[in-house]
């Protein structure tokens, strides 16, 4: 291991993550801190019905402005089936519910200082139920569109979300 820890302390909590930072110590002597992001394993969604893509539409706070992204989001415990997380935010983000889930991969949002994993599934066989969005979801719009739409709006910088953008590449890496 090129990075040794010496110490850690938490230095933020809430309920959907926990900041610490760490005092290490690198293979060549030099002593330094790591701040690390903790977060819950997450899930995002594609979900395909024939020729289009369901996509959901939010403010997003740290951006200042609206986004249009996947169905994505954890479920703030350790141990939970990924499948399990993926099923749950998709009905709660979209109502749909999905006759077929199938894990496309897992990622790693941003290795550089978090350790937060997500599972990408396709969710086929789609059935609207009942939505039923969390506190943070109560301006989400639901919307679909053509996978050639969705696919322009990926090349035109449009969607920027990169758990979005890793899924649709997974996806995509399984079509050629």
């Amino acid at each position: 291991m090129s990075i040794r820890q010496l110490s850690s302390r938490v230095v933020y909590r809430n309920p959907w993550m926990t900041v610490r930072e760490d005092e290490v110590e690198r293979n060549h002597g030099e002593r330094g801190i790591y701040g690390v992001v903790e977060k819950y394993d997450s899930a995002v969604i594609l979900p395909i019905d024939g020729d289009s893509i369901y996509l959901v539409e939010q403010f997003r706070y740290p951006i200042g402005r609206r986004s249009l992204e996947l169905p994505q989001g954890s479920l703030e415990v350790n141990g939970i089936e990924p499948e399990t997380i993926a099923r749950q935010e998709l009905m709660q983000e979209t109502g749909l519910v999905a006759a077929s889930m199938e894990l496309l991969g897992s990622f790693i949002i941003a290795i550089g200082y978090s350790n937060q994993r997500q599972y990408a599934f396709l969710a086929t066989g789609l059935t609207m139920g009942q939505r039923c969005p969390d506190q943070e979801e109560h301006d989400l719009v639901l919307h679909r569109v053509s996978l050639e739409d969705f696919q322009q709006k990926v090349r035109d910088s449009v969607i920027v979300d990169a758990q979005t953008l890793a899924a649709w590449a997974l996806y995509r890496s399984r079509q050629e």
